[in-house]
Order: structure tokens, then sequence, then C-alpha cells
């Protein structure tokens, strides 16, 4: 029983540190990355589609994204939508593509955006807590039913802890590298 309630909450886990993997890509750094299109939905003839299905993105120079979409038609639409987008970029458009051109970070802006890094990071913190605490409330109510024993109890205790722990260190792990790549110039 107590080995299937450890069992079920590791890949809770490691969804809660993947989400946040997915979240930091992001997560503008000095360099281009067509990652912070990703959430941009664009809408093209009476549906809405993101930019990745209507054009192929590429990054030609270290700081600029090129979009040039399949059907030129699409143009002035993804145009309007990277521009409505809460990216910051103002996007060029020159007949046949789209230019993104990141421009560099301050100082300041990079602190700042290594701060909602530190944010993102505690947030998966907290997911992975609440993680624990379902499950060990899943120990305590094994407990309770007598389907499990009180040495059960404790050592379950210290397997949560032990992989939340784990899971903690890998968190921290994760945004100590992007913060690193923030900071970078």
């Amino acid at each position: 029983m107590i080995d299937q309630i450890i069992t079920d909450i590791k890949p809770k886990m490691k969804s809660a540190i993947d989400n946040l993997a997915t979240e930091l890509q992001r997560v503008r750094t000095g360099r281009a990355n067509a990652s912070i299109l990703d959430g941009i939905l664009v809408p093209y003839y009476g549906s809405t589609s993101s930019i990745r299905e209507m054009a192929s993105i590429t990054i030609p120079e270290p700081t600029v994204i090129a979009i040039k979409p399949w059907d030129r038609n699409a143009l002035s639409d993804i145009e309007t939508a990277v521009r409505s987008s809460d990216i910051g970029l103002s996007p060029i458009n020159d007949g046949v593509q789209i230019r993104l051109v990141l421009p560099q970070m301050t100082e300041e802006r990079r602190k700042e955006i290594a701060g909602q890094v530190k944010k993102m990071g505690e947030d998966a913190k907290v997911s992975i807590r609440n993680v624990r605490g379902d499950a060990w409330t899943k120990v305590q109510q094994a407990v309770k039913k007598n389907e499990a024993t009180e040495d059960d109890k404790y050592s379950a205790e210290e397997e949560l802890n032990k992989l939340t722990l784990e899971k903690n260190k890998e968190i921290d792990k994760i945004i100590s590298e992007k913060e690193i790549e923030i900071m970078k110039i």
C-alpha cells in the first residue's frame, strides 16, 4: 500500500519539473530562441493556429528570429499576432518573412528576469510539496484504516522527505543554470 503511494507520486513530481522546464524555455534570454513564440496563436481563415503550424522559424543570427509563413497571405496575420502578444518584440515585415530582432538586455532587465525565474522555481517547489502533502495524507489514512503499520508510516515519511529533497535539488540546479544563461552577456 505504502509502496504504491510512493510509486504514484513520482510521475506527478516529474511532471512538476517538466512543466518548469517548459516554462523556462519561453523565458527570454540574451539569445534568440524560437520557443518564445510557442504561446502565440494566430487567427487565420476562421481558426487559430500556432506560428509553428503556419511557418518555418529559423534563427539566422544570435539575436534574430525569422518567421517565413508557408502561405504569404498569413504574413500580416502573424505580424498582428506577434505585435499583440506579450513577448515585447516589434516584428519587421519585409513582404516575404517576419524578422524579430531581440534588443540587447540591460543589466537591470536581466536581474528582473532572473527574479521571475526564481519565482517559477519556487512555484515548482510548492507543487512538489503539495504532491508530498497529498501522499502523506494518504499514508496517514492507510495507518488509520489499519492498512499499514506505524513503522510503514515512518519509513514512508522518510522516503517522502528524501524524494522531495531530491526533486528540490533538481529544481535548484535547473534554476541556477537558467540564471547563468540569463546573466551571460
